[in-house]
């Protein structure tokens, strides 16, 4: 996994130089958002389609679901204690601070690890972990949780929000198709093969172009230790107590740990500004999350096998 992690930090890191060497007229926020929305709305659902169209949807689907689902629960729960007992007064700090230590990176950087690292088959670990918890829980709690500790950005109607998520409709399709033993058309599926293997390459150098460490925030990381420790040490703790009552084998269990052991989500920044919460601290904890998980995760790795 350390090979692979290096090759992964070699495209984040050419995320990280465009963000600081990129030509003038072309903006790295702009860029960045031009990338996200590609993956977002053409390429990864043309993965998730391809990849659930052809899954096997047994007993480990609802498994991971339950894992991905109660960890960020237990994340929330546990953070929300750590900051009253930080007293972490303003709400704005609050939410950010909630929305990094409960909802992990499963995407941008959990798929490309589990792809890279056991092959393909991996792929539909990250997916149904993201797609079947992760995503309905942001787009509906995490939503709540942004609207009570920053201000209203607009209409937030949760159902209007997963209905507007085209990764869940190619999910829903693909789930649909699999289980109405619908072959896949062998033209189709190199279609879909096709565009989906540009999600790993711009999703980490997106990930890269996200990452940022604003100078005002070193007064605010003793408030990030709580985000560290439940996101990149509780959760895999979590994953591997819980998995043990589903029907994983031993690889996919280490797959379902090792998506728990992801840090934080870069997509939550958009939540952030949204709400007008306090986007540069998320930031902050985003980037020393991710930082540190390329430590964290061959530990891990090392420690499961």
């Amino acid at each position: 996994m350390v090979e692979v992690l290096l090759q992964m930090t070699a495209f984040i890191v050419c995320g990280i130089v465009w963000r600081y060497f990129s030509q003038q007229h072309l903006s790295p926020k702009n860029t960045r958002e031009v990338l996200t929305e590609l993956v977002y709305y053409l390429f990864l659902p043309a993965l998730v389609l391809d990849v659930l169209w052809l899954a096997d949807l047994g007993g480990a689907a609802g498994g991971i679901a339950v894992v991905a689902a109660s960890g960020v629960f237990i994340a929330l729960a546990l953070a929300w204690g750590a900051y009253r007992l930080l007293a972490a007064s303003c709400r704005s700090t609050q939410g950010a601070l909630l929305l990094a230590a409960g909802f992990p990176n499963v995407t941008y950087l959990g798929l490309p690890v589990l792809q890279s690292t056991f092959g393909d088959w991996a792929r539909a670990v990250a997916i149904q972990y993201d797609l079947f918890a992760c995503t309905p829980l942001v787009l509906t709690l995490g939503i709540h949780i942004a609207r009570i500790h920053g201000r209203d950005g607009g209409s937030a109607n949760h159902l209007l929000e997963l209905l507007k998520t085209p990764p869940l409709w190619a999910a829903a399709m693909g789930v649909s198709l699999n289980l109405g033993g619908v072959p896949e058309p062998a033209g189709l599926h190199g279609f879909l093969n096709m565009m989906a293997s540009s999600v790993v390459p711009l999703m980490l150098l997106s990930l890269g172009m996200g990452l940022e460490w604003p100078r005002n925030q070193w007064r605010h990381l003793p408030l990030l230790f709580p985000v560290l420790i439940i996101q990149l040490c509780l959760m895999p703790l979590w994953a591997m107590f819980i998995s043990h009552f589903f029907a994983f084998d031993s690889f996919q269990r280490t797959a379902v740990i090792l998506e728990a052991a992801m840090p934080s989500m870069v997509l939550g920044i958009v939540l952030c500004d949204r709400f007008h919460l306090n986007t540069s601290l998320y930031a902050a904890a985003v980037t020393f999350s991710t930082a540190l998980s390329l430590v964290t995760l061959p530990l891990w790795y090392q420690f499961l096998t």
